[in-house]
């Protein structure tokens, strides 16, 4: 029997914004924390759809590829959205990048399109001669050399849908914390716009991610999960607060103003907030925030416990990379039990491996892997997608840990950020977390630094709340520091050395740009360990 008369009745697909936009096209999809902007799903549909009928007017078609460099805007999302629109794969790039960077991930992701903003005016006019394969220039805001005008270029385009839109994927760079960023790339699925993605369901599930959510978001844009997660409530009619930068005392004004039920952070967060005066805590009502979701680097025992204390059982992580291989998720009520855990796997199967490609039993630490997860590699680096496997085909982020008996996995940190001194393996996370909550500490780094009897030394490069003014001041605070340290570690785990900056390299998103530190302190030394 035929399913014909089933299949015309089968609803269309959704989730997507266009999909709220037809039934509440004045409800916020985007509100700007600190100027107020607010764009709702009506203009926020419309918008995508102008740029997408822009792109297939300018000859690009599914699969290909658009790049976009722009701080937290108003535009940002219903950019992404235009891409997708358009069945387009699209790059998000971090504004904090260099012209020399952002001219390198334009050319390897094979961008046809790029779109920019006078923030980044003067990289953006660099490499108007050295990405030759961009063929549609937009700036967003604001005049920038050698870019029409976002605004004048949509207002041109028809506000009419594209025809058999379908679903595609972001391709985004890892962070470059260890090396040259590389882009992560995983395939399209081939169904329609609007059907509901794997994360979704996930975020659905977990997070309080439903119609008429609040969501804060107030990280960086360009990463994974602020996107991924930006755009996942804009699917379901979320209205998304979009912090122009992170301040902590704002964050709290922004869940008490906006009635926050969602947000999502990154553990250096959590230390602003809770450094933050008492009385300025206790200033802002946090009550209606139901899920606090929390990932991108390990959280320090003692933040944990300060953060559940302050806004009660509401704080959710998980362990995932941009790749998608495998996804880990520990609620407050699990943590509690097994407290320093990422979580337990939802999606993959985790493995612990030693050096040898052998499989370690409970509480050995090693090499993270996962089977039967998503599947991904790096572009235009084979080798990198190569050595991310073992001989088995299961894949690693490059980060180190050990399950309980639970199987509850622990981080211990990257195994490139491992110190070898004197023939022991150290892993800086366990000094950077015990020294993080030192109250004279605002932010710190733990590398390894050349010793000719060691191989290696541990130091810490710390950024003081108020730097020392005198040579004594420094030498001071530099034992109290490792003094601090000692009480709760073990003295090979602890600095031997402290030295004082103004300000740490720290990625937005949370992530130590260790490899820039480690640099500077091994250039003279004629080798790598």
């Amino acid at each position: 029997m035929s399913n014909t008369a089933e299949d015309a009745q089968a609803p269309e697909p959704v989730h997507y914004p266009g999909g709220v936009a037809k039934r509440e096209p004045d409800r916020a999809a985007v509100v700007m924390a600190t100027s107020g902007q607010v764009i709702t799903y009506g203009e926020l549909d419309d918008m995508a759809n102008r740029l997408s009928q822009l792109f297939r007017a300018a000859g690009l078609e599914r699969g290909d590829h658009v790049a976009f460099c722009m701080e937290n805007r108003a535009e940002f999302l219903p950019i992404a959205w235009g891409c997708h629109y358009a069945g387009l794969c699209y790059t998000a790039i971090s504004s904090r990048l260099t012209t020399d960077e952002v001219d390198y991930i334009v050319n390897d992701c094979g961008a046809q399109a790029f779109i920019t903003t006078p923030y980044k005016a003067e990289a953006a006019g660099a490499i108007l001669q050295t990405t030759p394969n961009v063929r549609v220039r937009l700036s967003v805001g604001g005049h920038v050399e050698g870019h029409e005008s976002f605004e004048d270029a949509i207002a041109a385009q028809p506000s009419q849908p594209l025809s058999n839109r379908m679903e595609t994927v972001d391709m985004l760079y890892s962070s470059g914390t260890t090396g040259k960023p590389k882009g992560v790339k995983v395939t399209a699925p081939d169904v329609p716009l609007g059907t509901s993605p794997a994360l979704l369901m996930l975020l659905t599930t977990l997070f309080g991610v439903v119609d008429g959510c609040k969501y804060l978001s107030p990280a960086p844009l360009y990463h994974a999960a602020p996107l991924r997660f930006c755009m996942s409530v804009q699917r379901v009619g979320g209205t998304v607060i979009v912090m122009e930068r992170f301040d902590a005392e704002q964050a709290l004004q922004m869940i008490e103003q906006h009635q926050v039920t969602t947000s999502q952070w990154v553990p250096t967060m959590f230390v602003r907030m809770l450094k933050l005066d008492e009385q300025v805590r206790a200033k802002y009502d946090v009550s209606s925030l139901g899920v606090a979701v929390h990932a991108a680097a390990p959280c320090p025992v003692e933040v944990k416990h300060k953060m559940i204390e302050w806004w009660g059982p509401v704080l959710h992580e998980y362990y995932a990379g941009t790749e998608g291989n495998g996804f880990c998720y520990v609620s407050s009520e699990n943590w509690l039990t097994h407290p320093g855990t990422v979580g337990q796997p939802l999606t993959g199967v985790l493995h612990i491996m030693d050096d040898e490609g052998n499989e370690l039993s409970a509480g050995e630490v090693g090499t993270i892997f996962f089977s039967d997860g998503g599947e991904f590699e790096y572009h235009n680096d084979e080798e990198k997608t190569a050595s991310s496997r073992n001989d088995k085909g299961w894949s690693t982020l490059g980060d180190v840990g050990k399950v309980d008996e639970d199987g509850f996995l622990y981080l211990t940190d990257r195994k490139a950020y491992m110190i070898i001194t004197g023939g022991v393996n150290v892993y800086p996370q366990e000094a950077e977390n015990a020294l993080t909550m030192h109250p004279d500490v605002f932010d710190v780094a733990v590398i390894g630094v050349p010793n000719d009897d060691f191989g290696e030394e541990v130091k810490a490069i710390v950024q003081p709340v108020k730097m020392p003014t005198t040579e004594d001041g420094k030498a001071t605070l530099e034992r109290s520091l490792i003094a601090y340290c000692r009480e709760q570690l073990a003295d090979v785990k602890c600095p031997r050395s402290v030295d004082f900056r103004e300000e740490l390299p720290r990625h937005p998103t949370g992530k130590l740009y260790k490899r820039l530190l480690k640099d500077e302190y091994w250039a003279d030394a004629g080798r790598s360990i």
